[in-house]
Formats: C-alpha cells, sequence, structure tokens
C-alpha cells in the first residue's frame, strides 16, 4: 500500500502543498480535503470581480478541479470538512458536506492549510442582510449576486487595509457612492500614515469618502435589511455593507489535536513547516513565519507566503525529509487605486519602535520618469535603516504609474541584509520612460546614506 498524503484545505497554500508533494513522489497517495466547493483560486482577483474588471469569475481559478484530478492524480474531495484531528494516531474524520454523512481516514503524513477567517464584528445588527465579508470566491459571488440583482447605490466599507482600498476603489467605478469607516487615524495600518494619506488623498479626489478615528457601534436595518451604519461620529446611510478588519488564523483544529500554537496565535513551525508532529506540516494563512528583519514570529496572511509555505511543505513532507528550507517573510505588499500606486516591505516606523530598534528614516520626493518626459508622475520614497550598522529595515512607496514594482528591489535588498549605503551603488536601469538618471530608489539611497557617514 502507498503512503498517504491528507492535506486539509485545498486553496493556495493547499493545493500548492498537494501538487509539490504529488510531484516530487509519484508514489503517495495525496487526498485534499476542501469544506468549500472552490479550489485554488486568485482570492486576491476578488475586489476586481466586484469592479467588472474581471468579468468571469471562473478566469480567477488557478487550477481546475478536474485537473488537478485527472493531470495530477490529486484525489481532491469538494464539500468535505475535516472536523477532527487525532494526530497522535493519525486519523482524521470528515463531514461530507453534501450528503452530512461522516468517515474516517488515516494518514502517514498531513499538510495543515486551513487558512484564515475574517474577523467579526459583535454589535448590535450585525445580523442583519446585506452585510457581508469577502475572503472566499464563494463571498464573492454572492456579492456580485447582490450588485446585480438590487443595483445598490450606496456602499460602506468597514475597515481600511489594502483590501478594503482596492474593493472601496472598484465599487466607486461602477458609480456607487463610497464611504470607508477606519477604526485608525489613517488607512493601510501596516504603513506608516504619511506614506498611506497619498493613496487616501487620491481616493477623496474621485469621490470615495473617509471616516477615520471611527468606531461601528451598531447597524440600523428596515424589513431586515441594513439600512444604516451608528458610529462615534453620528450616522451613515447605505444599502449594504462589507467588512473587512482583519483576518484571524483557523486553529482551532489543530489546537483541539494537540498541535502547538505560536506567540501571534498562529500555528508554530520550524524552518521546515513541521508543526510538533513530526509527521505534520502547515503552512498557509494559518501559520506564523519568521520576520527576517527582527528574527522573532509574526502573521502576515499574504499570497506569496501562502503559495510558497505551500509549496515548501509539501516539498518536505513528500519523503518525510527537510528538503526546502522556508526563508521567512518580509510582509511585501503592493496595491493600486485609482491613479496612485502604493507598496510597503520589512518594518514600518511603528513596526521598527516596537521592535526595539534604532533607526534613522529618510523621504524623498522624485518623479517616475526622467524630469523632460511628458507623462512623469510624483513618486515618494521612504526609508528606514537601522543604527549605526545602516543595514535597510523597510521602505515603502507611493505615487503614479510605474511606482509600485520599485518595491522589489527593496525587498532584494532587505532580503539580503545590505545597507543603505549598499543600495546606492547599485547599478539600476536607465531610460527617459521608466526613470530619471538616478532612479528615486537611489536618489532616497543617497540621502539616507549620508546619516551613516
Amino acid at each position: 500500500m502507498p503512503e498517504r498524503l491528507i492535506v486539509i484545505g485545498g486553496v493556495a497554500a493547499g493545493m500548492s502543498a498537494a501538487s509539490q508533494a504529488k510531484r516530487r513522489n509519484k508514489e503517495l497517495e495525496v487526498v485534499v480535503f476542501e469544506r468549500d466547493p472552490h479550489i485554488s483560486y486568485g482570492a486576491c482577483g476578488l475586489p476586481y470581480y466586484l469592479g467588472n474588471v474581471i468579468t468571469d469569475p471562473d478566469t480567477l481559478i488557478v487550477l481546475p478541479l478536474e485537473k488537478a484530478r485527472k493531470d495530477r492524480g490529486i484525489d481532491v474531495r469538494i464539500n468535505h470538512e475535516v472536523v477532527e484531528l487525532d494526530a497522535k494516531n493519525k486519523k482524521v474524520r470528515v463531514l461530507n458536506r453534501e450528503t452530512d454523512e461522516e468517515f474516517t481516514m488515516e494518514f502517514d503524513r498531513l499538510i495543515y492549510t486551513t487558512g484564515a477567517s475574517p474577523v467579526r464584528l459583535n454589535v448590535p445588527g450585525v445580523d442583519l442582510k446585506n452585510i457581508f465579508y469577502l475572503h472566499t470566491l464563494k463571498d464573492g459571488l454572492r456579492i456580485k449576486k447582490y450588485i446585480e440583482e438590487n443595483k445598490p447605490s450606496k456602499a460602506v466599507l468597514v475597515g481600511a487595509g489594502f483590501i478594503g482600498l482596492e474593493v472601496a476603489e472598484n465599487l466607486a467605478h461602477t458609480g456607487m457612492d463610497v464611504t470607508v469607516i477606519e477604526l485608525l487615524d489613517h488607512a493601510l495600518g501596516t504603513m506608516d500614515a504619511d506614506i498611506a494619506k497619498i493613496a487616501t488623498d487620491e481616493m477623496e479626489r474621485n469621490g470615495v469618502k473617509f471616516k477615520f478615528e471611527t468606531k461601528v457601534e451598531a447597524f440600523e436595518g428596515e424589513n431586515g435589511k441594513v439600512k444604516r451604519v451608528i458610529t462615534n461620529n453620528g450616522k451613515v446611510e447605505t444599502d449594504f455593507v462589507l467588512v473587512g478588519i482583519g483576518v484571524r488564523p483557523n486553529v482551532e483544529l489543530a489546537k483541539e489535536a494537540g498541535i502547538e500554537l505560536g506567540e501571534t496565535g498562529a500555528i508554530k513551525v520550524n524552518d521546515y513547516l513541521r508543526t510538533n508532529f513530526s509527521y505534520i506540516f502547515a503552512g498557509g494563512d494559518c501559520v506564523e513565519y519568521k520576520n527576517r528583519i527582527t528574527g522573532k514570529p509574526a502573521f502576515l496572511p499574504l499570497a506569496l507566503n501562502a503559495n510558497r509555505s505551500g509549496r515548501y511543505a509539501g516539498a518536505n513532507a513528500a519523503f518525510n525529509k527537510d528538503v526546502e528550507k522556508f526563508p521567512g517573510t518580509l510582509g511585501s505588499a503592493v496595491a493600486k487605486v485609482f491613479g496612485v500606486e502604493i507598496a510597503r516591505t520589512g518594518l514600518s516606523t511603528v513596526d521598527a519602535e516596537k521592535a526595539g530598534i534604532d533607526f534613522e528614516s529618510v523621504e524623498i520626493v522624485d518623479k517616475t520618469q526622467a524630469g523632460y518626459f511628458p507623462t512623469k508622475e510624483k513618486i515618494t520614497v521612504k526609508l528606514l535603516a537601522e543604527k549605526p550598522s545602516g543595514r535597510l529595515i523597510g521602505a515603502m512607496l507611493a505615487g503614479g504609474q510605474g511606482t509600485g514594482l520599485r518595491i522589489d528591489v527593496l525587498a532584494t535588498v532587505l532580503h539580503n541584509n545590505m545597507t543603505i549605503k549598499e543600495l546606492s551603488e547599485i547599478d539600476l536601469a536607465y531610460a527617459p520612460p521608466f526613470a530619471p538618471t538616478w532612479d528615486p530608489v537611489l536618489v532616497a539611497a543617497n540621502v539616507g546614506k549620508k546619516k551613516f557617514k
């Protein structure tokens, strides 16, 4: 009998893990249990589906179900929820959500990729209809159906993270009146306020309204449907609400099974994504990863972390050997709202202060193209460097077209523990349509390195 690998969860991390394990060990029986009806889809594309940039939801599917089964030889079972994990005796109890039947299956190794779930508001009226959370493809289809059938004119978004701003932009493009409510004093809480403001100023110029330092206290409705949001700063009329105030790792099953959790509340793994059970691995948004700057555990549920960790967990689980070491994370992220691109990598000012790191920061404003080029746009670059070494520990960008992917240069610098002086010496490409002779990243580095003489 071949050995059996069970994967709990079949989206980004789960299908990456299953595919990699099967690719490396063709004799391995790989079974994936996914509680929802969809596997392996691009959740990051959902805001653009709501905004009609993407019109066919099937294009969000990365790996179709039948291809996973037939071409890759993976036994994928959708609408199957693992309701109990017996880690010591190596078996799971599974509920078939279509038939309500349960069965037990044994395993030799297991990969836990249950992801995360949206943080739910706990206020009066939260159970009214037309209050949505956007996390899965199933969520996106439900929201899109509501929009198409009811043609709402007003929307309220609770939470101003990356996804919240992308949804706000896309709903505004459809002609809706959009208000974003945020508890903090600025959007994008993982970024510095001055950089985030560049994005929200652009959104306000395009009609999106923001209410910062505002707490949702209740929802009021009519005929069972939400009609207004009650806050400490007044009422906001709406046709529907979309809540995006963060996510929590889905670790209940793991905790009950004796799998160790880390200090962030997510699953604790070693460098090879093993849990405290040597034959159980974990990946995706339910896991904490080492922050490459601080060396400490961090909960950073991002798409690349999920896909990469799944791939590495699958490689290690294939023969139960340590072959792929997870490199840790920098929390790199990028987004576009209307005409502004905004990005970050490494630590923000708040992150660095919390970590007790002594640092200097530099911020410059430049152009995305040569100064004489007619389509040039403004770009702001902010760098953080550790004292006294000058090691770059964080970077943030905001500006016009051509800004966002410059963050990849800075992420590479952080990945390799380079200093701000070494950044200033990198030979970056130049042509007038792409950058000034001195790229803005180099300008910022040249200004910043003067503080480390």
